[in-house]
């Protein structure tokens, strides 16, 4: 299994690979020793995101399928989680309710995912249709505000979002402030590990090939569709993830989380890491949020600004990312430096369609 991690469909590979990877764990680890619980707060806020992101690079980077719904997802599961975590009172029962929300996302995904795979919807129309369901649930939970508009105690409040559920909870302990912190920086490096070993193992490299050309693969007698529709569940399950992570976090969501804005900032993030690797979307995104954040604190509309000027600067002169190119720039630097000034040859790794 551990071979998995080192295979053709991720970037960065060997020793000295994970040597660093291992450095920056442990700066990460070690950091709430040093940083005020205000910082250790926010980067709990910056990494619940991450999750979104590495689920779009499974579903457009690897699979092919650009999606405008990861918002879609991460609001299911957001709402859900917080009429859970108040109807059944709390407590250690906001694990169960984390559980549950995420397989809600999962479960609108595979239905949603059926329709439009079987359906035969592919290419910009995927993303049209994920962006219709994302602005019709944002829409429709926006007329929420009556008091009839209540699941038990739990009660959607419109445009003002919905509030008062609990943060998550083992036994006493809260997990909030630097236990959050922790809990966040595990889920993240098993979730990263996991996904490595997935798109490198034969059925990610059958995803991958349904990217390249879905008619070849089902001439080789894979049916295409199941695979596309596992992608997109587990992508849409990782989105719906980060939903239920922010709400707990805030212990609110409200509608605006989830309409258009939002749903673009998914895109603008992988667009720019380098959707094609795992690697370069947790990265990029991760420095891109921080930086968001940082300008966020002086200007939003420069900071909305700025992420469209991103987006705009990706397409036109590096459809392949930002993170991604300057990863691969200095592995071939390396290869050269190391092999006195001729680069090794290594085995061919499948990239996607420029968008």
């Amino acid at each position: 299994m551990l071979r998995l991690l080192d295979g053709p469909q991720t970037l960065g590979k060997g020793p000295k690979f994970w040597a660093c990877f291992l450095v920056v764990l442990v700066a990460a680890l070690i950091y709430p020793l040093f940083a005020d619980s205000y910082d250790v707060g926010n980067f709990a806020y910056f990494l619940l995101w991450i999750f979104m992101a590495l689920g779009l690079s499974l579903m457009w980077g690897y699979a092919g399928m650009l999606s405008f719904g990861q918002t879609l997802f991460f609001g299911i599961s957001g709402y859900t989680y917080g009429v859970l975590a108040i109807v059944m009172g709390g407590g250690s029962t906001t694990i169960v309710a984390l559980v549950l929300s995420v397989c809600m996302a999962m479960l609108a995904a595979a239905i949603l995912g059926y329709f439009m795979i079987w359906g035969g919807i592919s290419g910009i129309f995927f993303g049209i249709v994920t962006l219709s369901a994302t602005l019709v649930l944002a829409f429709f939970l926006g007329q929420t505000a009556g008091s009839e508009w209540h699941i038990g105690a739990a009660r959607l409040n419109g445009f003002n979002g919905m509030q008062g559920m609990d943060p998550l909870t083992v036994g006493s302990l809260d997990i909030e402030g630097s236990v959050l912190y922790y809990f966040m920086l595990v889920l993240i490096v098993v979730v990263y590990v996991a996904l490595r070993m997935f798109v490198n193992s034969s059925i990610g490299n059958v995803i991958v090939a349904t990217r390249e050309n879905p008619q070849r693969a089902e001439m080789l007698g894979y049916d295409v569709r199941k695979y596309q529709l596992l992608a997109f569940v587990i992508g849409s399950g990782l989105a719906g993830l980060s939903g239920a992570l922010y709400t707990s976090w805030g212990q609110f969501i409200t509608p605006s989380s989830i309409g258009l804005p939002a749903a673009a900032m998914p895109i603008v993030w992988v667009a720019f890491s380098g959707r094609s690797d795992l690697t370069a979307t947790l990265v990029g995104s991760f420095l891109l949020l921080f930086g968001f954040q940082t300008i966020t604190i002086y200007s939003q509309q420069a900071a909305l600004v700025l992420m469209g000027a991103l987006l705009l600067a990706t397409v036109m002169v590096a459809p392949q990312g930002f993170v991604l190119g300057v990863g691969r720039l200095i592995a071939v630097r390396w290869k050269r430096w190391r092999g006195g000034g001729v680069a090794k040859t290594e085995p061919a790794r499948l990239q996607p369609d420029e968008v």
